[in-house]
């Protein structure tokens, strides 16, 4: 069979990303070209900001990767892209691209979703094995599912208010911590201890929920404040950080005992928290299931991910036409 070649694009939020994917499986080559830095000053990312430094960036990213491939768009198979869900701006900055390459080179356009890139990111470093049960965890969602073939998602719980991301930033600026939030709150919570005690709602169900745990924080804060007590930040954020994770432990156990799946995998920037990590493997040994989860590199934003996730569209040829437009808030499931 003849070697597939994608060329993803990925522009949701602040990093503009184009990566050469083969077969849904290997990284040719990859750029990620972040705005971390210049979002910084705001505390975080400003939408018009972003839009307007994927416009300037996006050619530049293309010609490294091709450079850097030693490849070109004749070469290329196909162009994938994320058209979904993001900031909207940046979005529209990728689409546009994505289209305007498949035009002028007649290269089949795939629209990709945002969160199924984060899932077929682990195709990247193993093969996933159906059927599976996915965790994805960022900064927009909070989802437990069942896949039992390729693109077959079946819901089993959700966060009914905000995501463990989300949660992580507002604890983080409640903290005083600099943007990005949720990886700085980790390295406080290293060297902290869980000493605070944080109400947080456990529901029956497979659902989470996070806006009770995140106010918990906000006034324990405040409270301290008015007394005039310091409070330990190591601490808080390691009470905090067991209590997120606490959660997800809680509904994973419930589906492993319910559901008899012996594959998962984990997905979403929050899947690069090296705590989260620890505790779902020591969970899958506990319970004899095979556990995947991305390399660090492909953990949050990026276009590779984006290409693995294209691949299996690819071979079923659900190509988009080039009406194609971005959406901010569709779901994939």
């Amino acid at each position: 069979m003849k070697d597939v070649y994608i060329l993803a694009i990925e522009t949701s939020c602040d990093e503009t990303s184009i990566a050469i994917v083969k077969n849904g499986h290997e990284c040719v080559c990859m750029n990620v070209l972040t705005q971390m830095d210049t979002h910084a000053n705001f505390g975080g990312v400003v939408p018009e900001i972003a839009s307007r430094m994927h416009t300037e960036n996006i050619t530049m990213v293309l010609d490294d990767v091709l450079a850097k491939s030693k490849m070109s768009l004749e070469d290329i198979d196909a162009i994938a892209v994320t058209y979904a869900p993001g900031l909207l701006g940046s979005l529209l900055v990728g689409v546009e691209f994505a289209k305007t390459l498949s035009f002028l080179y007649d290269k089949p356009l795939i629209a990709v979703n945002h969160i199924a890139g984060h899932i077929y990111a682990n195709n990247l470093t193993s093969n996933l094995q159906f059927p599976l049960l996915a965790l994805v965890v960022s900064g927009g969602h909070t989802d437990l599912l069942i896949m039992k073939k390729d693109y077959d998602f079946e819901v089993l719980g959700k966060t009914l208010d905000d995501a463990i991301g989300e949660a992580y930033d507002k604890v983080a600026r409640v903290l005083d911590l600099k943007y990005p939030g949720g990886p700085n709150v980790e390295k406080l919570a290293k060297e902290g201890q869980n000493t605070y005690h944080l109400g947080y709602l456990h529901t029956n169900s497979y659902n989470v929920s996070y806006s009770g745990l995140k106010s918990s924080v906000i006034n324990l804060v405040h409270n301290e404040k008015q007394r005039g007590n310091k409070i330990n930040k190591n601490d808080l954020a390691c009470s905090f950080q067991t209590a997120a994770v606490s959660e997800l432990i809680t509904i994973v156990k419930k589906a492993f005992k319910e559901q008899k799946v012996k594959n998962m995998l984990i997905a979403g920037g929050v899947s690069a928290n090296s705590y989260l990590r620890k505790q779902m493997q020591s969970l899958c040994q506990e319970f004899n299931v095979n556990l995947s989860i991305p390399e660090f590199k492909y953990c949050t934003d990026n276009a590779a991910m984006i290409g693995a996730a294209a691949y299996p569209l690819y071979l079923k040829k659900e190509f988009a036409n080039l009406d194609l437009n971005a959406s901010s808030s569709t779901e994939l499931f």
